[in-house]
């Protein structure tokens, strides 16, 4: 590990305990905060992601200030429990209707910038069981403390069943080699592909926006690239239970993942943006190709509608 990064871990890697609400609110000094949850078939969980949050940082301390679901396109009631919650529900196709929306998360997290307003914009995933409010008021901490920050990423344990430590499979095998390698000063990052994380907008507005599964990692690198590592840091959470996709499924947020890297890298000649995987059937074994996201969304503020807004 670079003699940077250890430097950066000892500096910019937190827990959450170090920031208690009262110390948050105290820094708040009129700063917003958003809070967006990017939905799809997950009325069993967001249900309670968003209760909780209600509850415990909107009204009994007032730390969040927004909270907004946005659904993808469910086919169960997700809209409907988390309005019933408590959020704003607002669908993907709703926002920027002028421009066709694509499938995947990155795309819902670059629109959800069209309907939110806080100077800060906290992205949680919708799938996660036994939420605590940590996940949130932990990420955001640091931003309302430390006017040099501006990323924040949440750490967590990510158990697979009963086994502690072996969630993340796509993370160890793909994203961790590749930052590793390719931008070493990224090394220090806990859950690169986590999806939770804090930035404040006028970060995020300068940023591309990968349509799928690579956003995650594309966001890290291009902040990386924009405003430097000191500028980054994690936090502490404590553990994070969600649904686990399968085998074939990792296959494919692998492959966009990689595909993210490698455009970073190059800039330049592609690989081949397909995948295909092999399912049984009773024929024998069967291909399936997918496509691999191909698809950026530029800055956000380079959008008329956007730049319009904020002006109002």
């Amino acid at each position: 590990m670079l003699e940077e990064v250890e430097r950066w871990l000892s500096r910019r890697s937190w827990s959450a305990a170090d920031r208690p609400l009262g110390r948050l609110m105290a820094a708040k000094h009129g700063t917003t905060i958003s809070v967006v949850l990017p939905a799809l078939d997950e009325e069993e969980t967001v249900g309670e992601i968003v209760s909780v949050i209600r509850r415990e940082l909107m009204e009994a301390v007032p730390l969040v200030d927004e909270l907004v679901v946005v659904d993808s396109g469910s086919s169960d009631r997700t809209g409907e429990v988390a309005a019933a919650a408590g959020a704003r529900v607002v669908h993907r196709d709703a926002i920027l209707p002028r421009i066709p929306a694509v499938q995947g998360k990155g795309e819902v997290l670059w629109r959800s910038l069209m309907v939110t307003s806080g100077d800060i914009v906290c992205f949680v995933d919708a799938d996660l069981r036994e939420f605590s409010a940590d996940f949130v008021s932990g990420i955001v901490g640091p931003l309302l403390t430390d006017p040099d920050v501006q990323f924040v990423k949440a750490m967590y344990d990510r158990p697979l069943g009963e086994t502690a430590g072996q969630g993340g499979r796509v993370t160890e095998l793909v994203a961790r080699p590749l930052l590793n390698l390719h931008w070493p000063q990224l090394a220090g990052f806990v859950q690169p592909l986590g999806g939770e994380y804090a930035v404040r907008r006028s970060l995020l507005e300068r940023l591309p926006f990968p349509v799928g599964y690579g956003v995650e990692l594309g966001l890290l690198v291009d902040a990386l690239h924009t405003v430097g590592l000191d500028a980054l840091a994690q936090v502490d959470v404590g553990s994070r239970k969600h649904r686990h996709q399968d085998g074939q499924a990792l296959g494919r947020m692998a492959a966009a993942i990689y595909r993210t890297a490698q455009l970073r890298l190059s800039r330049g000649h592609l690989v081949r943006p397909a995948l295909t995987q092999f399912e049984r059937a009773e024929e024998g074994f069967v291909p399936r190709t997918h496509a691999v996201d191909t698809q950026e969304r530029p800055p956000m503020r380079e959008i008329g509608e956007y730049a319009a807004r904020r002006a109002a």
